[in-house]
């Protein structure tokens, strides 16, 4: 923990990225960047379940944002370089950032890159771990405590510092080699969902097709007349070249964030993983650090020819929609409460199955106290962002895209992340499960509505 404090006073450097000044020029709107640092500190569980923990930081892994100020209240984004943020955690982190900004939670979208050498939160699942002695076992509780306190301090921050909009840009690039989907069809003809990050090392795994994938990187960036200001790149894959070995680490895509902060110190970088609970880069990872590096490249290659590629456009008005996604709890075997909470309680039950438990408890509690997910649009005329809720599959990313063919849909995955694994109806059938599922068959089917409502602008 004493290293975690020490970081905490490089927050004033941190958010002072991008932040040059410009001319002022006549607009509605005006953008604020932040960035803040939400490394664990060592001997701090991975991925909520993972049994070796942090050893030693690779690279840093960061909170980067903004804050963007109209005739409404303000609207807030932040990407975190953390594998989920679940329950109450999201309310958490949703509420003080909506304080910091001036704003209300529903204004505030939060969504976790999921890498996984980077931590789970959830603080009803802590709760429930605290009462059986398993305090700290999922996440360091007071870390996250600084770690939201930062992302605050960084928000209050950047306010002094604000630029005004007056265009955002779109462009887009595809990614080569680097997305394919978990689903395979075995030779005897059987499908699986077994390709997983690392699955270049075996040759039929390799030699698969793709598969279902969104080969395109897009880039929402906004701008002061031709000041480029802050740059969103959002692409559909897991971001694991490897993990489990105590090393944090944001992996590939931070990596490629990086460079392109090198590469244009004025402008914000920000990377956002797109839908893509069924999507690793597994075809093209062999799990070697020389892959990572490979990995890093092509992402970085493809940032760089979406950020030239982009076209600007005024900025005219923003129009925030939200609707609240209902998601049944999947109410299986080993999902029943009886169950879960004999497992929280055995003490002779290794100490991931029975933070699962929590984790599961603490889902089905949210399911049955009627709290709905938010499900967020922010509409910029002919381009949008949309939030989605856990692992959502790539199928909802390509049905967001196909509702509004003539716009610029960026869909963002990793949002409300107790559902764990969103898949679609066609991989329900398919027969796809796992224990990081929380959601039944029939999902689909309540996104598509709430699509509609918030993309096409029907009545909630």
């Amino acid at each position: 923990m004493t290293t975690f404090l020490l970081r905490v006073c490089t927050i004033l450097a941190c958010v002072s990225v991008g932040l040059t000044s410009v001319a002022k020029a006549e607009s509605d709107y005006r953008i604020s960047t932040f960035k803040a640092d939400v490394t664990i500190p060592l001997n701090h569980r991975c991925m909520g379940v993972l049994p070796t923990k942090s050893k030693k930081v690779l690279d840093p892994l960061e909170a980067i944002g903004f804050v963007l100020t109209g005739p409404e209240k303000p609207i807030v984004y932040v990407a975190v370089d953390w594998c989920e943020i679940r329950n109450g955690a999201y309310d958490q982190w949703r509420e003080k950032l909506a304080k910091a900004a001036g704003t209300t939670r529903e204004r505030v979208l939060v969504s976790s890159l999921h890498q996984h050498d980077a931590p789970v939160t959830d603080t009803d699942a802590a709760k429930l771990l605290r009462d059986v002695g398993l305090e700290d076992e999922l996440f360091d509780e007071q870390f996250h405590e600084i770690a939201i306190a930062n992302v605050v301090a960084a928000i209050q921050l950047s306010a002094k510092h604000s630029q005004p909009v007056t265009h955002f840009g779109t462009g887009q690039a595809e990614v080569h080699q680097v997305a394919s989907n978990r689903r395979i069809v075995m030779p005897d003809g059987r499908v699986s969902f077994s390709r997983g990050s690392s699955s270049g090392a075996n040759e039929f795994m390799s030699q698969a097709p793709d598969g279902e994938i969104d080969p395109l990187l897009k880039t929402l960036s906004f701008w002061n007349e031709d000041q480029p200001l802050l740059a969103l790149h959002c692409y559909a894959t897991h971001p694991m070249s490897y993990y489990g070995r105590g090393e944090v680490s944001s992996d590939f895509v931070g990596l490629a964030r990086r460079k392109m902060q090198l590469g244009f110190p004025e402008v914000v970088q920000i990377y956002a993983s797109g839908c893509s609970g069924d999507v690793t880069a597994g075809k093209y990872n062999n799990g070697s650090p020389e892959s990572r590096v490979e990995l890093t490249n092509r992402i970085y290659e493809a940032m760089q020819e979406s950020w030239q590629a982009t076209e600007k456009t005024p900025l005219t008005a923003v129009d925030f929609r939200s609707t609240e996604l209902d998601l049944n709890y999947y109410d299986h075997a080993q999902l029943k409460r009886k169950h879960l909470e004999e497992t929280l309680n055995n003490k002779s039950k290794r100490t991931e199955d029975r933070i699962l438990a929590a984790m599961s408890l603490a889902s089905l509690d949210r399911v049955e106290s009627g709290q709905r997910i938010d499900f967020p649009c922010i509409d910029f005329g002919n381009a949008q962002i949309v939030l989605f809720p856990g692992e959502s599959f790539v199928g909802y990313q390509l049905m967001a895209q196909q509702m509004k063919p003539d716009s610029f849909v960026v869909s963002i995955g990793y949002g409300e992340c107790w559902p764990g694994y969103v898949p679609t109806n066609k991989s329900f059938a398919d027969h796809f499960h796992d224990k990081w599922l929380w959601v039944g068959p029939g999902a689909e089917n309540n996104i598509r509505q709430a699509l509609k409502r918030v993309l096409i602008k029907e009545e909630n």
